[in-house]
This record gives structure tokens, sequence and C-alpha cells, in this order.
């Protein structure tokens, strides 16, 4: 009989940024030309029944269905199978440090993930798209099956219920979003002109936005230039070495620095360099920390800066206000608990009543060929029409009532 798992067999590994250090996780990525061998093979030796694996900057997660209990031994065999060129140390270094879920618990804590209440940054909505697209291409790969498609679905439809029905994402956390933001109000259009120094991660993001947006004009300044290729590339910007930045003499309207420097690489000297004789407003956005624009030219210049330090001070209110939502998230994630838990059900009894209208069929086949053969021949065929007319509406009925009733004793039992 066609069965889906039992929800105890719902089990979940996790390593995430609350039990090992960031730059760990990435021992746990795949490549995606490797994904779908590895996780094969790992499904296979464990013998696990379904897999899903989810990985991003700050997590690496795998749901799964198994009997196994989730042991110390178990684990052991799970990361020796996940990667077998780890050694004994790295392989224990994994089942001590993975967070394990097993049964509703899973459940629960896929919930939090996609609502990103679990989130490095809570109420951050890539993580519901991320989650999305590891279900998607795991299908693709034929690793998972009816659990896991139900969990996943769920879970979504949970985490859709707490974006739009609290207030958890609505004021931005991270300094880059603020910064942009701030930006967007000044009236900046798509054709300003961008100067930026630093091609790193924060600037990065920040660009990623702009050129979202439409802006298309940019001048980046790095240290080194082969750093800041992929910058250039993604945004179609020019790129130069950071030691000429005082020999830039086209305009600008806006400028964006964010380096390691431990002073500040804007000085009056360079800014007023950089000017080349405007006197128009410019937007300046800081994201260094310590400060890469000497703050003293604001009073100098006609500046409108965008710094770090006021950001940090929205963040961290907004981080608050964010807080301050999670009781009423964790409220709707439990009303989503248990319409999951109906569904499972339902399915369970769908799968395990799936046999039902074939059986039925057989045993009109039986009685037809072998019970009472003999009887049909004495039949002419006027009551051979008749008969193969009661037999098909009773099959019909059989297997439309009954499995109706059937369904709704079950459901009513196991509730």
């Amino acid at each position: 009989m066609t069965q889906i798992s039992d929800l105890n067999t719902v089990k979940v590994i996790a390593l995430t940024h609350k039990a090992i250090e960031l730059d760990q996780i990435g021992r746990f990525h795949i490549e995606d030309t490797d994904k779908e061998s590895r996780l094969k093979a790992l499904k296979n030796a464990v013998g696990l029944d379904e897999l899903m694996y989810l990985s991003t900057c700050n997590r690496v997660e795998f749901l799964f269905t198994s009997e196994e209990g989730m042991s110390f031994e178990f684990l052991e065999l799970f990361f020796k199978n996940f990667n077998p060129e780890w050694d004994q140390e790295q392989v224990e270094f994994a089942a001590k440090n993975c967070i394990q879920h097993e049964g509703e618990f899973a459940i629960k804590h896929l919930f939090e993930v996609a609502s990103s209440l679990d989130s490095l940054v809570i109420g951050e909505r890539e993580i519901i798209t991320q989650l999305r697209k590891s279900y998607e291409d795991c299908q693709a790969m034929g690793l998972t099956g009816d659990c896991i498609r139900v969990a996943i679905q769920q879970t979504i439809n949970a985490a859709k219920a707490v974006y739009t029905q609290s207030n958890i994402a609505t004021k931005p956390v991270s300094v880059v979003s603020l910064a942009y933001h701030k930006l967007q109000a000044t009236g900046i259009n798509n054709d300003s002109r961008i100067l930026v120094v630093g091609s790193g991660k924060t600037n990065t993001t920040m660009l990623k936005f702009l050129h979202k947006r439409g802006v298309t004009n940019y001048t980046i300044y790095n240290r080194t230039l082969e750093n800041a290729k992929c910058l250039g590339d993604m945004v179609k910007g020019e790129i130069r070495a950071l030691d000429t930045l005082q020999d830039h003499r086209e305009p600008f309207d806006v400028l964006i620095t964010c380096t390691g420097s431990s002073d500040a690489i804007i000085t009056k000297e360079v800014y007023s360099k950089i000017l080349n004789g405007d006197e128009s407003n410019k937007i300046v956005v800081d994201l260094a920390l310590p400060n890469d624009f000497d703050k003293a030219l604001v009073d100098e210049f006609n500046i409108k800066l965008i710094a770090i330090e006021d950001l940090r001070l929205i963040a961290d209110e907004n981080l608050k206000a964010r807080a301050k939502e999670i009781c009423h998230c964790e409220e709707i994630l439990a009303d989503k608990f248990e319409e999951y838990k109906k569904a499972h059900r339902e399915r369970q009894v769908e799968l395990a009543m799936s046999t039902v209208p074939q059986t039925v069929k057989d045993i009109k086949e039986r009685a037809y060929t072998e019970v009472f053969a003999k009887d049909l021949e004495e039949l002419d065929e006027n009551s051979k029409e008749v008969l193969d007319k009661v037999v098909a509406y009773l099959e019909k009925k059989y297997i439309s009532v009954p499995m109706k009733m059937a369904r709704e004793i079950l459901l009513e039992k196991d509730a």
C-alpha cells in the first residue's frame, strides 16, 4: 500500500550562524555542477526516503525523511557520505555542531526559517525565494517526494502569511538598504553620475540596488583592478586604480565610498581636486567604518552626507521594532502549523486509499471470469447488458461513496 511518510520521520540537520562561524558554513556548500551527483549519493548511502538541500550565506540545511533516529552514529554516517573527502576530525566537527530537528519540531523550524525568524537578519524576505528554488532544484533531481512537497508548500504559505499579516519586514535593518532608501529620497535619477570608491561586498550590494533601479553611469576606483572587475562587469562601469582618484576630473552627482582604510581617504585636498571647481550640490554615501570621508568637509562644501553611524542607529531601532513583531508572527505560524497537520493527514489518507479503485476492479474481473463465469454463459445478451450496467453503477458508487466516508472517518480518528 502506498503511504506518505509519517510526520515523525521528517527531520532537519542545520548548520547555521547560531552554531558555527559564518566562514565555516562555506564547508557545507556544494557547487551547482556537483549538486545532483553528491546529493543522490548521500541519499542512497544513508538510506533516506526523500532529501532537500538548502544553502545560503548564513545557513546550510538538509530536510529529509528517514526512519533512523538522529544518533551521533547516524550523524557521522551522514556527514561521511556528504563529503567522502573529509577526515574523521571534519566529520566529527559537523556531527557535533549541527542542529537537529525531528517531527513537528522540524516543520516548525522550517516555518521559522522561511519567515526569517531564524535568520541572521530578521524580516529579510530573500530566504523564502531561496527555499522555493532549493525545493524546485531537488524535485527536478528526483530527490523529493510527497512528504517534502506538502511540507514546502505549507511552509511557503506560512511565510507569506507572516510577511503580509505582520510588520516584520516593513522597516529595513541593513545599513545598505537604509542607505539606498535615503539615497532614493534625495531624488537621484537614472542618469545620475555615480563615483564609487571601493568594490567590496558593501558597495557591491549598494550598486546592485542602484543597477536594478536603472542607474547606469558608474566610475569605480579600487586598490586592485582585478578585484573590481566583477563589479565593473555587473554594472558596466569604468574601473580605475584608487591611487589615481585625485586625478578624477569628470563631473559626478553621487559619491559612494566604503574601503578598509584606517584613515580618511577623501580629505579636503582630494575632494577639492575631484570637484574640479564644481559648486553644485553633491550627495556622499560613506559606508565605511572608520569613515572614508572627512566629515568636516560638510561644513565647507555643498554636501548631503549619508553616514554609517546614523544608519546604524536607525537599523538598531528598526531591529527593535521587528523584534516586537515576533510574538505576532509566532501566533500566525502556530495557526499555519495546524493547517499543515491537516494537509499532511489528508494526503496520508489519499495515498493509503489510492489502491481501492484497482482492488474493486480486480474483484469485478474475478467475478466475471471465475466465480460467476458459468452463470454468465446462460444469460442472453440483453440480460448481460443490464448486468453490466448494474455492476458498473455499483462499482462507481462503491469507489466514491464509501471512500469518502472512510476518508472522513480516518481523518476524524487521526485528529
